[in-house]
């Protein structure tokens, strides 16, 4: 008994550190991918933010849901229509994009949050408290012509004052991936999940970017986790980008962490979410259990 008890007061004296030097700095946590239909892991993690804030750290949470989204639209009987790999949004499916992820979604996580202790609050256009403003999203194709996402949209604006009014009541913000037009009206957008976290992490200022799925870090080869590579910095991830040795989804995810890195985010973390605690073993633990991604090494 004494030896147990020993080991969980090494671990606290462990983590102390980390404690005392993320304390009153704020951390954007991305959830996404499958792991949002995984119930057990979200519970873990919503205790690890909980854990976040009680020991004086910022969290905000920025989410997806596409799998949610997909379920919505196949019980409404409309048929997804994918382009250039995003999903085309019209009037019906951004309804549906606004109920299930908008409003049960980030409704959910919210209720999970103070079921562990905590206190957040729906920063989401369906509760009438948006905080991320955007356009429509641009693509060209091949032939340079402009290409019709109908309303996809990218954010350009994030009310920091609002969701800084939160965190520093001890209370954790929750948005959802979905963006109004920065025009006044009430149109909405369907935005890509990485990206808005990355917006949000860079108008913020924060001092660490979480992508929390079901992916274990960044790898050299995608299909094996042993691949994993535990620290890079932002030229060894160009270089990395470079060789080819990242593919597929990693791309555009690696990209826009050397985007926000280069706004003054010092860290970012690719870890996955599925492992019990992840959050709270790579930000307290000197080991980790993902991926860092810093400008420079100390």
């Amino acid at each position: 008994m004494v030896e147990m008890a020993t080991a969980k007061a090494d671990v606290l004296i462990e983590a102390m550190k980390w404690i005392r030097e993320h304390r009153g700095k704020t951390t954007v946590v991305k959830l996404g991918g499958s792991l949002m239909e995984d119930d057990i892991a979200i519970d873990h993690l919503m205790t690890d933010l909980v854990f976040m804030e009680t020991v004086g750290m910022r969290p905000v949470v920025v989410h997806g849901g596409g799998a949610a989204i997909s379920d919505a639209m196949k019980e409404a009987g409309v048929a997804p229509r994918f382009v250039q790999g995003r999903r085309f949004t019209d009037d019906v499916t951004l309804k549906i994009v606004r109920e299930a992820l908008a409003k049960r979604i980030t409704g959910d996580l919210v209720e999970r949050i103070k079921f562990f202790g905590g206190s957040a609050i729906a920063l989401s256009d369906a509760f009438d408290s948006n905080v991320l403003y955007g356009r429509k999203a641009k693509l060209k194709d091949d032939q340079g012509e402009d290409v019709d996402l109908g309303w996809v949209g990218e954010v350009t604006r994030v009310d920091v004052d609002v969701i800084q009014r939160y965190t520093e009541r001890g209370v954790i913000p929750v948005i959802p991936s979905y963006t109004l037009l920065d025009d006044g009206s009430r149109q909405g957008l369907n935005v890509n999940a990485d990206v808005a976290a990355t917006e949000v992490a860079k108008q913020l200022r924060a001092n660490k970017l979480v992508f929390v799925s079901e992916v274990n870090g960044v790898r050299t080869d995608p299909n094996d986790p042993n691949s994993m590579i535990d620290s890079l910095t932002a030229d060894e991830a160009r270089k990395l980008l470079a060789s080819g040795a990242i593919v597929g989804g990693m791309i555009p995810k690696i990209q826009s962490c050397l985007k926000t890195i280069e706004r003054g985010v010092e860290k970012i973390h690719i870890i996955n979410g599925r492992l019990r605690h992840a959050i709270l073993l790579e930000i307290f633990t000197s080991q980790g259990i993902g991926t860092e991604i810093v400008d420079k090494r100390d």
